[in-house]
């Protein structure tokens, strides 16, 4: 078994224009002030990383995990989150999401596809020249719409929109392959890959691609009211990163798990800080080290309630003491009595 990582702490959620938050170097100190021993780092921001950069410039890359090490840290994984997203957009959803891309991207679908495509090859290689061997994303998606339809979905309508996704992430896939880094995706409600009926619909259309692995985030499946600790029975081979976020599902007589369109506040199921919610994370914690999970315990604060720097100081004591230091000896060896063939059939009376 072994020991898992941590505390992490994906910044997306922390990165804003006032210091400390404002510039690498002051957001490692106060990531590192607070106890976490690494950062998960989004990509878009070029206050943080230029991945274009990381990518083909490997001297540049170890200076960027340099100047992280000064401060006692590590990169856990690169994100591309927002460039995912951009991977596969229903035209439904084409206005809101062209906030995820550059302005000259916007208002062209099909050039917005294309820089998205690039920017995860791009971090396929940037986390190779840092020494990374995951990276956190999201599948995008064709069908969320069509996840309660009303008219009924057509006929072979799932299968070409999984068809289509498919098509579009096997390059991008192959690069992470060739690059030795696990594509982490994070199944959340909104993408394609939602649960995990989803996520095998889109392995059997890669072809179980090796690198088309999973950001383990229960939060989410709290929400959807899923097994999430069965989840990791079925799906803990394919587990390479996870985000310690907390949830609660309270459902009333008036709202249920489509909460309404109320805010999150008044949601029967919404986000909370870790410790705050339902998540049962000391059975979560203990299947990833009897699962052999290798990767890193990173926290991802989006409270309704919560100050965001409140979250962040307990939830790197959280994630500390939930991390088991795993044995490395059978509880049972002081009581071994030894033993070979011989002595095995002397005990069967053979």
């Amino acid at each position: 078994m072994k020991t898992i990582k941590g505390p992490g702490v994906f910044l997306a959620q922390f990165i804003g224009d006032e210091a400390p938050f404002n510039s690498l170097d002051a957001i490692c100190e106060w990531a590192a002030g607070l106890g976490f021993k690494g950062i998960q780092m989004p990509t878009l921001d070029a206050r943080f990383i230029d991945l274009q950069k990381a990518a083909e410039s490997k001297t540049y890359a170890d200076e960027l995990k340099g100047r992280v090490a000064g401060h006692g840290l590590e990169i856990t994984e690169l994100s591309t989150h927002l460039q995912g997203q951009l991977v596969a957009v229903n035209p439904a959803y084409d206005l809101a999401f062209d906030a995820f891309a550059p302005d000259a991207y916007k208002n062209n679908p099909k050039a917005r596809t294309e820089w998205a495509v690039q920017q995860l090859k791009y971090a396929a290689k940037a986390s190779q020249n840092l020494g990374l061997n995951a990276h956190a994303t999201f599948s995008g998606s064709l069908l969320w719409h069509m996840f309660h339809p009303w008219p009924q979905r057509p006929e072979g309508l799932v299968d070409a929109g999984f068809t289509e996704l498919a098509k579009r992430w096997m390059p991008i896939l192959n690069e992470f392959d060739a690059c030795g880094v696990d594509v982490c995706y994070e199944i959340h409600p909104g993408e394609d890959l939602f649960d995990g009926i989803t996520y095998e619909m889109f392995l059997e259309k890669v072809n179980n691609h090796p690198r088309a692995c999973l950001l383990y985030d229960p939060s989410h499946f709290v929400l959807q009211q899923l097994d999430y600790i069965q989840y990791i029975d079925f799906y803990h081979e394919r587990i390479k990163a996870f985000h310690v976020k907390d949830s609660e599902f309270n459902p009333t007589g008036r709202q249920g798990t489509f909460g309404g369109y109320q805010s999150w506040a008044n949601r029967a199921g919404r986000y909370r800080s870790p410790g705050d919610g339902q998540v049962d994370f000391k059975t979560i914690f203990s299947k990833l080290a009897q699962y052999d999970y290798t990767g890193w315990a990173v926290m991802e604060w989006e409270c309704c309630i919560k100050d965001a720097q409140v979250g962040a100081k307990e939830g790197a004591e959280f994630i500390r003491k939930n991390i088991i230091k795993v044995t490395d000896r059978a509880f049972d060896d002081f009581a071994a009595s030894g033993g070979n063939d011989d002595f095995n059939k002397k005990i069967l009376g053979l």
